[in-house]
This record gives structure tokens, sequence and C-alpha cells, in this order.
């Protein structure tokens, strides 16, 4: 909890680093300065549970997403199998996001499925990392199965800065026929629309009930910038924390910002935790604690 608030965040990635490219470890060190993430990890590079259970207990993260990410040609190849650990010592707090690539997967539903059944309560897709369009008709199996299960789609949406990205499949009108094709899926677009494309996430996320944003590596302060177009409060009806951990220079200081942007406290309760619960199953989170600007 932070000042009195339960708080999930829906976007966290604890790799094993010597599966990673060198982009990553630096874009984390460039964040973290003054909190060091590297605190929850041992000498060889490893998560270490008990570490990072502390440092997120400290941090003030009730539940936390757990990311894997299979993108050799950006970021490298994060096993979910490296998460297990983490779960297993601590499965209140944290929770699996499985993760899947046209590119390496095959049959990929046969992936997909192995990963649910460790207990991922979401699938991420990286189209921008790994280089695939989401619109790709390879990928309406992947739909057809996150359908049949319950289970809902968190999508990179917007730029990013990684050597070997590609940033035009991070367009969200690339998932329009998507959406339309599967009302029954929730998709959550990650940051929200990054850089190019804020103004076609937050019409997506208005327009349609299974749209949702989540405001990883976006700046709270930054929002109504970002969002100018758009009714404020009424858009944070579907944002969902999230903090692109270790990408951020501190929880606390994130959840602060966003109770500053002066939103009613059962808004703000909702994208702390509140929105999180209603789309991703299994979170056992009770949004009924005192008022963060009560």
């Amino acid at each position: 909890m932070i000042d009195g608030e339960l708080v999930v965040d829906a976007h966290v990635h604890t790799p094993r680093l010597d599966t990673l490219k060198p982009a990553w470890p630096a874009w984390a060190d460039e964040f973290r300065r003054e909190l060091p993430w590297r605190s929850g990890y041992d000498e060889q590079g490893r998560p270490d549970p008990a570490k990072l259970d502390e440092l997120f207990a400290a941090e003030g993260v009730d539940r936390a997403l757990l990311f894997c990410e299979y993108s050799p040609r950006a970021t490298g190849i994060q096993p979910i199998e490296d998460l297990l650990p983490i779960v297993e010592h601590n499965p209140v707090r944290f929770r699996l996001v499985a993760n899947v690539n046209p590119h390496l997967h095959h049959p990929i539903t046969e992936e997909l499925h192995r990963q649910l059944d460790f207990g991922a309560v979401a699938l991420k897709l990286h189209p921008v990392h790994a280089g695939f369009s989401p619109a790709d008709r390879e990928l309406y199996p992947v739909y057809v199965s996150c359908a049949e299960r319950g289970i809902p789609v968190i999508l990179h949406s917007g730029t990013s800065t990684f050597p070997g990205a590609r940033s035009s499949f991070g367009n969200p009108e690339l998932l329009l026929d998507v959406i339309e094709d599967f009302p029954q899926v929730q998709f959550v677009f990650a940051h929200g629309g990054r850089g190019w494309w804020y103004d076609l996430a937050a019409f997506l996320a208005l327009a349609k009930p299974n749209v949702w944003l989540d405001l990883a590596g976006l700046p709270p302060k930054k929002l109504p910038e970002y969002y100018a177009r758009f009714d404020l409060a009424r858009l944070a009806e579907k944002w969902i924390f999230g903090t692109d951990w270790p990408g951020l220079p501190g929880t606390p200081a994130n959840v602060r910002a966003l109770a500053r942007l002066g939103l009613p406290d059962e808004l703000l309760r909702a994208v702390l935790s509140g929105n999180a619960v209603r789309v991703f199953p299994g979170l056992d989170l009770q949004p009924d604690r005192p008022a963060l600007n009560g």
C-alpha cells in the first residue's frame, strides 16, 4: 500500500540479466539512479525472489504482473521459467504474464497454452520488439484461445528506443479489426500509445468497452499534456496503473504524482487497483481502503 491505498503494478520486468541485450540494463540504470533496481538481484544477475519481494513490499506494491519476453531482435529472450521462482516465493504479490512471438513459436497456440498452464493471468504481445503485426492472421488462433480462456491481451503500443525495434508495429490502428473481431477479449494498450499515437489509443479506449490503457513509462504529470484533446477524468476510467519497472524513478513517486492530478478519489482508486482487478483474473484484491486524496 502507498499512503493507505492498494496498488497493482500491471507492468513489471524482472528478467535474468544474462538473457538481455546490453541496451536493456543501460535503460534500467538510467531511470533507477536513486533506488537501485539491482538490489533485487544476486551477484550473478539472477532475480532473487526474496530480495525482489522485499523491494516491492518496501515500494508499496500489493500485486505485480511479471512480464517475460521472447524478442531476440531487440531485447533478448527472457523465458517465463525464470519468473517461476519469484511467483513461487510469493504467489500473492506476484503474477505471471505470458508472451509469444510468431517468429519463434510454432505452433504458437501450444506455446501460449504451455505458458498459461504455469498460471499466467494475461498474454503480452510485443510487436515492436519482435517485429510482427498484431493483426497478422497467424495470431488469430491466439486471440481465439484468449477469448475461450478469459485471458486479457496486453500489447505494446507506441514507440521504442531499443535497437532493432520496429515502432511502426506499435500503431494501435493495427488492432482495429482484432478488437472488433474479439469483443469478449480485454485489450490493454501498454504505454497508452506512447509517442505519436496518444490520441488514437485514447479514442479507442473511450469508444470500445474492451480497450484499456496502461500507464507504464508515462510520467503522470505529463498525462494532461499527452491526452490534451480528451476529458482527463473520463479517460482515466480506462487507465490501469503500471510502471515499466525498473524503468521509473520509483513507484511511490508515480502514485503520488497521479494523486496530484486531482482525480476523484474513487476514480484514482480504480486507476491504482480497481481497473486491474476488473481486467486481470485472480488478483483477489478488494480496493476498499481509505481514499488517497481524502
